[in-house]
């Protein structure tokens, strides 16, 4: 078993930190491969990950701007470096904030093996 970390750099489920995530550059998998737990809780669930999105993406091209406006670049230049930036770096903050979601839920609300959202079938009605 991989720390936290590790799990969270290579995508792996946030449960076992065996089975991957995704099965394509962006297509997650309905399950863990491994341990078998429902990667999405409840329609909207990844509704969080939109938080771990925008700090990402403040965080890759807030810095090269403010180096750029403070070295006075002009400011189409700027704005082209940001739009560009932000276009390659999408499908990295896609998933990297889907994992990091997937990984700060299931610490705080651990999933198990039982479909997911730790509801027993047998007494649900």
């Amino acid at each position: 078993m991989s720390s936290r970390v590790e799990a969270v750099v290579t995508q792996r489920c946030p449960s076992c930190r065996d089975g991957r995530i995704f099965d394509g550059f962006v297509r997650m998998n309905p399950l863990c491969p491994t341990c078998g737990i429902r990667f999405e809780r409840e329609q909207g669930y990844f509704l969080g990950a939109m938080y771990f999105s925008y700090g990402m993406g403040v965080v890759a091209i807030g810095a090269p701007i403010t180096w750029m406006i403070i070295r006075r670049a002009d400011p189409v230049l700027v704005a082209s470096v940001a739009f560009a930036l932000l276009l390659v770096l999408s499908p990295a903050i896609f998933r990297y904030s889907r994992t990091l979601w997937l990984h700060f839920d299931n610490h705080f609300d651990p999933l198990d093996g039982s479909g997911g959202d730790g509801a027993d079938p047998a007494t649900m009605s």
